[in-house]
Formats: C-alpha cells, structure tokens, sequence
C-alpha cells in the first residue's frame, strides 16, 4: 500500500468521526446547545447511546436505523452525514496527494469541507449561518492557510487569500446594502471564509467560484418559481450555493479561467 493510499484511507477514517461530531453541530449549535454535554441520547426515550453504539455508519446498519431501547426512528441523515464527510475527506486527500504543492494545504481544505457541510444543512435547516461557526472559521482558515504558505514557500498565495477574502466581504457587503432581502449578513460574513480558500488558489478560482454561487443560486430560485415551490418574496438560503460555487472553483477554477481567456483571446 502506498504512503498515498495510507493518507487517503487515513481521511476518509478521520472523515467518519468527524462527520460524527457534524452531526452534534448541526442539532445543537443553531439551539444553542453545548457540544460537550449532554452525552448523545434518543429524543424520545432519553437513554443515553451506547459507545457501541456510536460507531459511524455501522451502528445505524446494525441498528436498523431505529434507538435500542424504544424502537424510535434514527434518521437516515445522520449516516448519509458521517459517509459524505468521509468520502469528501479521501476525494480531497486523494488530490492533494496527487499534487505536491496542495499536500500542506490539505489540512485547511478538510477544514474547510467539514465546515462546508455543516453550514450547508445548518442554512437549509434553519436559514442561518450561525456566528459560532463562521467568525473562528476566518481565524482557523487563515491559520491553516498560513501553514500552507509557509510548508511550500509561496507567501504570495497567503496574500491571495487575504486579498480573496477581503474582497468578496467587500462585494457581499455591498449587496447586502442594497438588497437587504435578498443577502443577509450570515452570508457576508461567509464570503470572507471562502474569499480565503479561493484567493489562496489564484483570481482566477476566486471569480469562477463567486460568479457559479450566483449562477447555482439563480437557476435554483427560478426552478422553484418555475414550479410554484417558492414565490418573489420567498426567503431562500444563499449560504449552500455560496458553498457549492466555492467547491467549483476550488475543483475547476483554474481550467475554466484558463479556458475562459483563451475564448476570449486574452491567453
């Protein structure tokens, strides 16, 4: 097995426990609940889980998704968290192995898609992009960034994603101003996270990642018209195509600017 193969399994072992605990943030951050206590118990019964029965992925397989001692539904949700944080952990690692330049930065992209997909389901359970997880997330992005820069000499990409990051909170800001109904300070604030991640990667990533949240957002707002699922002044999270666009430009940005000034005769 090779030292790549170890770091990829490595993760994405790493990527179910943590997809564990996600699942701790996204219940109690927004109700504003302690992530230390209480222990983890059943809603219904309130017995407390098992160690044994904590086991990422497995545990809800063995149980048959229901509580051991009451019987009560486990929602699916909670393995379909713990599996998608492992698989986007060994995705990311497998990448990162495969680039020499990316390998410190791999820490700060695991970061940064552990976030991702709590915020996501925060926003979509709750329309709010909590302060407990955004604020130190520019401080810990910024940090791991840093490492990044330092592990492969290139101090110009952490300006990148100083730059980046100042940049797109100055833009959400603006449009928040002027449509206070359309962008809430929860997605301002994002935007100085993300600026962070695809400043670092180059200007190129930085605007194909902002111009695709934009046109996730958009096409998604016109689907719903379209069917009647939402109307004109229906409030719609903005926070999981600020993510998603983010991840666009993080996994293709760089090819599609390329692409991009070449079609324009500008490379």
């Amino acid at each position: 097995m090779t030292a790549t193969t170890l770091v990829i399994v490595f993760a994405s072992l790493v990527g179910l426990a943590v997809g564990s605990f996600l699942n701790v943030v996204v219940w109690r951050v927004p109700h504003g609940g302690k992530l230390s206590t209480p222990p983890s118990a059943c809603p219904r019964c309130d017995h407390a889980i098992r160690s044994r029965d904590n086991v990422p992925v497995i545990s809800w397989l063995i149980l048959r998704g229901k509580c051991r001692d009451c019987g009560e539904p486990i929602s699916l949700r909670y393995p379909l968290v713990e599996a998608a944080t492992a698989i986007s952990f060994g995705i990311i690692a497998a990448v990162t192995g495969a680039e020499t330049t990316l390998v410190w930065a791999l820490p700060a992209f695991l970061y940064f898609a552990a976030i991702s997909i709590a915020l996501t389901l925060i926003d979509l359970d709750t329309q709010t992009l909590p302060n407990k997880i955004v604020l130190p997330s520019i401080l810990v992005g910024l940090a791991l960034l840093a490492i990044a820069s330092a592990g492969t000499g290139n101090w110009s990409a952490l300006l990148g994603a100083v730059l980046g990051s100042l940049a797109l909170f100055i833009f959400y800001f603006i449009v928040a101003i002027v449509s206070p109904r359309g962008m809430g300070m929860g997605d301002v604030k994002l935007a100085a996270v993300v600026g962070l991640y695809l400043g670092w990667l180059g200007w190129g990533t930085l605007a194909v990642g902002a111009f695709a949240a934009f046109l996730l957002g958009g096409l998604f707002a016109i689907a719903l018209l379209v069917f009647k699922k939402a109307g004109r002044r229906s409030a719609i999270p903005f926070g999981p195509w600020m993510i998603a666009g983010a991840w666009i430009g993080i996994a293709f940005g760089a090819q599609m600017w390329n692409g991009y000034l070449v079609a324009v005769g500008l490379s």
